[in-house]
């Protein structure tokens, strides 16, 4: 399903474009200066080496001790299977370490939850900004302007009821697939409560403001590759930047949504159809082929770099 949303926004631009705009798209492309472009690539490439490095604070407090190796390699992994199933990676990120390194899984499972939670916090941040910064503009293209806040209010209280419900059910069980809950959600909050008490909390946060910083200067230089998009000031990159990070997780690793949706928001700002989607694709396309790179390498390298064990 999120691979045919992504082929429909494929589908989508095209149709939006004509002949000779999707010329101008291929041709902005083909002569992007690219030296911005591998500089992104760069970004991307510190960043997941600073969140493998971050993972360690989380699994440190639980007794465990992984190699740097196996942490990025995991991390590279994840990132390569998120392209193939969305959110599949957290999975496999968890077991594959919790494998070659002997450790249980709902724990570390637990660590990547706690993980996501941080960054989710951050991206409400950035999202908090892009909203403050141009309110109207997102509104309106979010087609919100009729919306009503009451209905999100009434599908949050059921959705929150319905949690308290089954949470309810299932802590009073004591059949074996309840039990068996209980003591794999036991093994997550074990691994989400390293939050309290990592002892180096101010190395943990240092890298996720540095992962974030990465995550929006890989965005930001992208801007000096076009020469239409030399001009670009933060209170354009911003919002492009969080639509496009929401689009990701749409499908998969983002294909097709990203583009279209970086290249709607660029177009609230004036920039054109055509630039917009090349902006789109030209960073959509250097991370994904910097992540299935890698992310085929570190899926080969880890069963060679724990050969021994």
């Amino acid at each position: 399903m999120p691979l045919s949303i992504g082929l429909l926004f494929i589908y989508l631009s095209y149709q939006s474009t004509t002949a000779e705009e999707r010329h101008k798209i291929i041709t902005s492309i083909q002569n992007a200066d690219y030296r911005f472009v591998f500089l992104s690539v760069f970004f991307a490439i510190l960043s997941h080496f600073s969140r493998a490095y971050r993972w360690q604070y989380l699994l440190n407090p639980l007794g465990y001790q992984p190699r740097l190796i196996n942490s990025l390699f995991t991390v590279m992994v994840a990132y390569l299977a998120n392209l193939g199933i969305p959110r599949s990676g957290e999975i496999l990120r968890a077991t594959a370490l919790s494998n070659y390194e002997k450790f249980t899984f709902e724990k570390v499972f637990g660590t990547v939850v706690a993980e996501r939670a941080i960054d989710l916090l951050l991206l409400l941040s950035f999202i908090a900004l892009s909203l403050f910064l141009q309110f109207e503009l997102i509104w309106q293209l979010l087609g919100l302007d009729q919306f009503n806040p009451l209905y999100l209010l009434v599908l949050g209280l059921i959705a929150l009821f319905t949690f308290l419900l089954l949470r309810r059910l299932v802590w009073q069980s004591q059949h074996l697939f309840a039990l068996k809950i209980k003591k794999i959600i036991s093994g997550f909050y074990e691994g989400i409560a390293t939050l309290k008490t990592m002892e180096k909390k101010g190395w943990f946060i240092a890298h996720t403001l540095f992962i974030w910083i990465m995550y929006l200067a890989m965005f930001y230089v992208i801007k000096w590759a076009l020469p239409d998009t030399h001009n670009m000031t933060w209170a354009m990159v911003i919002p492009a930047f969080v639509a496009g990070g929401l689009a990701i997780s749409a499908t998969n690793g983002g294909i097709g949504i990203y583009p279209y949706t970086v290249a709607l928001v660029l177009g609230g700002f004036g920039i054109t159809q055509e630039t917009g989607l090349a902006f789109g694709w030209i960073m959509w396309s250097s991370q994904t082929l910097m992540i299935v790179v890698f992310g085929a390498i570190s899926f080969f390298a880890l069963p060679l770099v724990n050969s021994k064990s």
